[in-house]
């Protein structure tokens, strides 16, 4: 589209109805996470979030202490 912008994470969810809910978190760094049940696909939705703000394509390192 020309705008400059790109998906650099996707976290996909999927929660049928009776069925065991799964989470995939993946990024561009080269993360790639998958869990599978309510605990484990909450843990990692909660992880992905925080991975936002730790992610080396995210974060700018200009002018960090050496």
């Amino acid at each position: 589209m020309g705008h400059g912008r790109y998906v650099i994470a996707c976290l996909t969810i999927s929660a049928p109805r009776g069925a065991v809910p799964t989470a995939t978190s993946i990024c561009a760094c080269g993360r790639n996470r998958f869990a599978a049940g309510h605990r484990k696909a909450l843990a990692l939705i909660e992880d992905h979030t925080r991975h936002r703000d730790l992610c080396p394509l995210r974060t700018h390192q200009e002018g960090a202490a050496a």
